[in-house]
Formats: structure tokens, sequence, C-alpha cells
């Protein structure tokens, strides 16, 4: 082999060998600029995920939104500011009780057992109005929604009608359909619609039934929540006449047994 032949052939070797580490080393740099787009798009994507679970966390929740809704869909029958003001009975009637009232509260369901009937009979005659302010701090003290949930149902049987509105309110705290207070069972809306089905008005009311499903009055329930935390009230039952609590033998709760409240109301009659 010739010496020129000789360096042509170390030549093209060498040539071969630096196109070889050329090639590897795009390869190389092919690779990392993958694995690093890769790893980039990931920690996006973690970072997008976190931050979407932060949202998702900081977020309100139903009945906080409720609570802060602008627009509100009262029912029918009510008055004033959001349409938490209602008064139930004859225009004629000089006299107005309010009542304070928390649907899972178990003393609220046993005033309403001993004198619904009785509450009933006066304003039908009469003798008084009733302006009804629900209360919901039994789910706040329970980490619940019945009383919330209940308050809106409500809200759809005085759309129906204030008779409907009376009737529900018995059947909700009446013995076989009043849970315990630690039993959050009014948050269920199947059951809500299966007590109306006992009041003849809501009974099959396919309106009534969406109302409640969609919960169309729960931004009022939050109003009128709201309406009873500033009314200075302190628990429930609350029975006034006048600014004046109206209380049982005690002077201090509300009366409890018909003799009872039928003393206590003639006197706030009077005064």
């Amino acid at each position: 082999m010739s010496k020129r032949n000789s360096q042509a052939t170390k030549s093209a070797a060498r040539e071969r060998l630096r196109a070889e580490r050329e090639r590897q080393a795009k390869k190389d740099k092919t690779r990392r600029q993958i694995v690093v787009g890769v790893s980039t798009v990931a920690v996006v994507a973690i970072a997008g995920g976190v931050g979407w679970g932060v949202m998702q966390l900081n977020k309100p929740g139903h009945w906080e939104a409720a609570k802060d809704a602008k627009n509100v869909t009262a029912p029918k029958n009510t008055s004033g500011e959001n349409g938490t003001t209602v008064v139930i009975g004859k225009s004629t009637a000089k006299k107005t009780l309010e009542m304070y009232e928390d649907p899972r509260c178990p003393i609220c369901a046993t005033l309403e057992q001993a004198l619904g009937e009785t509450v009933h009979k006066d304003v039908d005659a009469g003798k008084y109005k009733i302006k009804y302010i629900g209360a919901t701090f039994i789910d706040g003290m329970t980490q619940g929604e019945g009383s919330k949930n209940a308050l809106s149902a409500l809200g759809a049987a005085l759309n129906v009608s204030p008779e409907a509105f009376l009737d529900y309110k018995s059947e909700l705290f009446s013995a076989k359909n009043h849970p315990e207070e630690t039993d959050d069972k009014f948050k269920d809306d199947a059951y809500l619609i299966k007590i109306a089905d006992s009041v003849d008005a809501l009974k099959g009311n396919k309106a009534f039934q969406k109302d409640v499903e969609d919960g169309t009055y729960d931004s009022w329930a939050m109003k009128m929540s709201a309406t009873f935390e500033k009314s200075g009230v302190k628990g429930t039952p609350t029975l006034k006449m006048d600014g004046k609590t109206v209380t049982g033998k005690d002077g201090q709760n509300a009366p409890m047994t018909v003799a009872d409240f039928n003393t206590a109301i003639d006197k706030a009659l009077k005064g």
C-alpha cells in the first residue's frame, strides 16, 4: 500500500468518525429537548391541576352562593325586601303574632304539635295575624343543611297558598315526620315531597315538586334566615306580639299547652 493511499484511508476514517460523532450529538440534543419538553408540560399540568384544585376549594358552596345571591326569587304571598315578610291572616285582625321557628328545632315541633291547631283556628277567626320568621341556625350547629332545605320547601308551599304553607308547616313538625335534631333528614328533597303528599294542595303538585327539587327558593330561604339573625331573637321557638315576648307561666319560654297559650295570648291582645 502506498503512503498516499494510507493517508487517504486514514483521512476517510477520521471523516466517518467525525460525522458519526455529529450524528450522535444531534440525537443526544434532540433527546434532551424531548425530555425537557415533556417535563415542562408535566410541571405545567401539575401546576394547572393544583391551581384548579385550589380554585375549587375556594369556590363557595351552594348555600353560600344562595346567601350572597343578588337576584332573589321570592314566593307569592310575601312582601318586603326579598320577600322576607310573611304575614298570614285576615286584614281586619288588629294584632300580629310573630313566630320564630327553625324547621329542625325539636321544641318547635313540640309547640306546633300542641298549639298548631289552636293557632290556625285563631287566624281563621281573625283573632290575630301571624308573621313567620324562619331560622336555620341548627344547620350551623350540626354542619347540616336540612333547616335551609326545609325552609326553601316552605317557600314553595307558600307560593301555592298561605293555607298550604300553614298545613305543610304542621306536617313538617308533626310527630310522624319530624326527625331527631341530629338527623339531617330534611336535606333530602324526596322526603320533603313525600311529607307534602299529606297536604291536599301539595299532593301531586308538579309545580311545587319542581320548585323543591330545583331549589327555586333557596336564596329566599337564606335571606329569611338572615332576617332571623338580625332580629335579636336568640332561640326558637319564640313568640312575640307588639314587640313583647309571649311566654308561658315561667315567664321565659313560649307557652307549650293550649291553656297557657290562650292565657298568654289574651293578655297580649289586651296589651
